[in-house]
């Protein structure tokens, strides 16, 4: 089979296996989406979503990451991963969202991009998760991992990797795409031990020759 057929058929098994379709991070607003994505750089799911928990309680509202004092929302995110500079870019992409986009998340990725801390990773599982836009495909340790094992892809860079993907999987699935290897990469195909027996894209994958 060909690329094209290659990766419908991954989606089409891989779905069959994981019915849920969404972000494992745990959000209720699309600027606590933000804070979430912009925490789980370097950081697991898991332990994001319990550093936000009771950050999600303490601060309702945009507003309040604008003003909280910087020492005290590092000291809030402090079991995470290069807190300080995340705790920097969540306070001004706070400010920059009520100066320049009247208090809501933006809806395109040249917006998004425009934040501090957000790139293309972040602002397409924004754009996805949120707003149910298909403008790229998030690529994590994850989806770069499994891409390159699938044979999706040659490169390394997560960039090039995405362009990879998206030219060969069909627009409306592009959200999906990136969720699907997520879960398979957690679930069967990990770094260390990769489940083979277990694997529903054993037969089609080239690694298992390696």
């Amino acid at each position: 089979m060909n690329a094209k057929e290659k990766v419908l058929e991954i989606i089409k098994r891989l779905k069959k296996e994981y019915s849920e379709l969404k972000t494992a991070l745990k959000f209720r607003t699309p600027f606590e989406l933000l804070v979430s994505t912009i925490l789980s750089a370097q950081s697991t799911d898991v332990h994001v979503n319990k550093v936000t928990e009771p950050i999600f309680k303490k601060y309702k509202s945009v507003k309040d990451y604008a003003d909280v004092p910087l020492d005290t929302l590092r000291k809030d995110i402090s079991s995470i991963n290069f807190y300080n500079n995340k705790a920097k870019n969540i306070r001004a992409s706070a400010k920059m969202i009520i100066e320049k986009f009247d208090s809501k998340v933006p809806k395109t990725m040249e917006e998004l991009t425009s934040l501090p801390g957000v790139a293309r990773k972040t602002a397409n599982i924004i754009l996805s998760n949120v707003y149910g836009i298909n403008e790229g495909i998030a690529v994590d340790t994850h989806v770069k991992r499994l891409s390159y094992k699938l044979g999706l892809t040659k490169n390394e860079d997560p960039v090039k990797i995405e362009k990879d993907l998206m030219d060969i999987t069909p627009k409306e699935e592009w959200g999906n795409l990136s969720h699907l290897l997520i879960f398979h990469g957690r679930e069967i195909c990990q770094a260390k031990k990769p489940k083979h027996k277990e694997c529903v894209l054993y037969d089609i994958c080239p690694s298992r020759n390696i």
